[in-house]
């Protein structure tokens, strides 16, 4: 290549204005073991690939207003060092060889998962031919009852009805035990608790249809002799802000409260000397306690989502692990990790042991609690 062409072509990539094609997701910053990345999907193929602060610097001013010369000046102002012309075309290529670039090609869509997978052991199936539109009707005829005029006096008779139970807890036990001993009351809860926990993965979908989610699948999923229903939100890393992940998240243990206030008015009213009084009483111990044990901040439930969307991590759990791993060869080998990684991931080590321990500790004294009754 002669000399004058390579500077034709150096000018034109000065020149050149890229931008995004429309629909690229874009993820908030993520600490993810001693890095900060932030995740990138396309809104075709669903593939993701992680980039650090200053390649998502400047790939987020890509839109088609700004060329080299613009991104160069921006991107001194904020890290206070100069963008490196290879390093520019390098990305340009890797977001073009992609196709995240305005004029890309298409790519093919990815293959829908199959209806079926698994064995009669352990698998799944889906039962929604459209679960984004079956989603959207359910929110549409729901839309209602979710602004927070509703919500709020539901969580707040939610927050009575656990402090009522929790404060008594040998009273609530002691109903239990009585449930289980009534075949006749038991079968029926129990095909209600099924519908709960149906309802609750239910939940996850539209709450992330309220906040623009995707929702990809509706289904059954089994671990024989266990059935289960499961909803599956394909961009939920991707909702905006903080409160919309952690709405999503906390949304089936909500639906699972709300399903039990019914129980908890019906329990009130009631005489003391009732008989259906204690019966009651354990349907709302059991309930409570299953609902809990969904927000309880460890992997996989619900509660571990909402912590790493608070502490603003990703895979907080196996990152953990690794730096206490790694923490056991010195204080060198985490050298890496900056003073907050440091902090959340020594914290959580220590709060999920704590947690392990209080649920066994929990679950030995609740049955003997209930062996001595």
């Amino acid at each position: 290549m002669s000399a004058t062409e390579h500077a034709g072509r150096a000018a034109a990539a000065r020149a050149y204005r890229p931008a995004l094609r429309p629909g690229v997701l874009i993820g908030p910053p993520v600490l993810r073991g001693p890095r900060t990345v932030h995740l990138i999907k396309h809104p075709v193929s669903g593939a993701t690939f992680e980039v650090g602060p200053k390649e998502h610097f400047v790939i987020s001013r890509l839109d088609g207003t700004r060329n080299l010369d613009d991104v160069v000046s921006e991107y001194a102002a904020r890290f206070h060092l100069r963008l490196p012309e290879e390093q520019w075309t390098r990305l340009l290529g890797l977001l073009g060889t992609r196709g995240l670039l305005a004029g890309s090609p298409d790519p093919a869509p990815p293959e829908p998962p199959p209806a079926r997978t698994g064995t009669f052991w352990k698998g799944s199936r889906r039962t929604v031919a459209d679960a984004h539109r079956t989603a959207g009707r359910l929110h549409r005829l729901l839309s209602p009852v979710l602004r927070p005029w509703a919500q709020l006096p539901l969580v707040v008779a939610e927050l009575v009805m656990i402090g009522t139970v929790l404060a008594d807890p040998v009273t609530f036990l002691g109903g239990t035990l009585d449930l289980l001993t009534r075949p006749l009351a038991l079968i029926p809860f129990a095909v209600f608790l099924w519908f709960s926990i149906c309802l609750h993965e239910l939940a996850h979908g539209i709450a992330a249809r309220h906040y623009g989610g995707v929702v990809t699948e509706i289904g059954l999923r089994w671990r024989f002799p266990a059935l289960m229903m499961y909803c599956t939100v394909d961009n939920y890393l991707f909702l905006p802000g903080l409160r919309s992940k952690s709405v999503v998240a906390a949304a089936g243990a909500h639906v699972n409260f709300v399903l039990l206030l019914p129980f908890a008015l019906w329990w009130a009213l009631l005489e003391q000397a009732d008989p259906i009084r204690p019966p009651l009483a354990g349907v709302l111990f059991i309930g409570i306690v299953q609902a809990l044990s969904n927000l309880v901040p460890l992997p996989p439930l619900d509660g571990y989502r909402i912590l790493g969307h608070a502490l603003g991590t990703a895979n907080l759990a196996p990152e953990t692990w690794t730096y206490v791993a790694l923490r056991r060869q010195g204080r060198e080998a985490v050298a890496a990790y900056p003073r907050r990684a440091r902090r959340i991931h020594t914290s959580y080590a220590v709060t999920a042991v704590a947690l392990v321990l209080l649920a066994v500790a929990g679950s030995c004294t609740a049955v003997l609690l209930l062996l001595l009754r």
